[in-house]
């Protein structure tokens, strides 16, 4: 990973309690684990480190917005997100993080870094399904819209002509199926 540094939070010298720490997410944050999929991001995340004696409790929450493409139009939309994560930090012996919800850290060690975990937990958020408000609603209008609109009218308009065609002998015999 690049520069993480401004992620490092030293526990070591923290008192017990709760302290909190606040972040401003833009794509600086993605382009560090090397991830283009926004266009533009604004996020805030808020993190509540909970000192205990034997171990830490990490609180994450984040609210604000990426900038990706629709998956059925193409436009680019900001899409709010938000979310959570709890996270327990444990000293033993040996490293360990196999566990999303657990880290056991080592004894000597008096910093952690979180992230990893805070860009888990954004990307993580954003749906896999992105669609734009507008289609849901109706408000969108894009060149493409527009002319699937137009395409649609003239297919309706060819079947109103193929109906308007039809041999009346046809009409005739579907009047024998209802009567009687």
């Amino acid at each position: 990973m690049k520069n993480t540094k401004e992620y490092l939070i030293p526990f070591i010298g923290l008192k017990l309690g709760k302290h909190h720490f606040e972040y401003q997410i833009s794509n600086a944050f993605f382009e560090i684990f090397d991830y283009d999929e926004y266009k533009d991001s604004k996020i805030k995340v808020n993190v509540v480190l909970e000192k205990k004696s034997t171990l830490l409790e990490l609180r994450f929450n984040h609210k604000g917005a990426v900038n990706v493409p629709c998956d059925l139009t193409s436009e680019d939309f900001d899409l709010p997100i938000e979310g959570e994560m709890k996270l327990i930090v444990r000293f033993d012996e040996v490293y360990n993080n196999d566990n999303d919800e657990l880290l056991i850290l080592p004894h000597g060690e008096f910093e952690i870094n979180i992230a990893q975990y805070i860009y888990e937990m954004i990307v993580l958020s954003v749906p896999l399904r992105r669609v734009h408000p507008g289609i849901q609603d109706g408000s969108l209008k894009t060149e493409a819209l527009t002319k699937l609109n137009e395409l649609t009218i003239k297919e309706e308009k060819e079947e109103n002509k193929e109906e308007e065609n039809i041999d009346p002998r046809w009409d005739k015999l579907k009047q024998l199926l209802t009567d009687k």
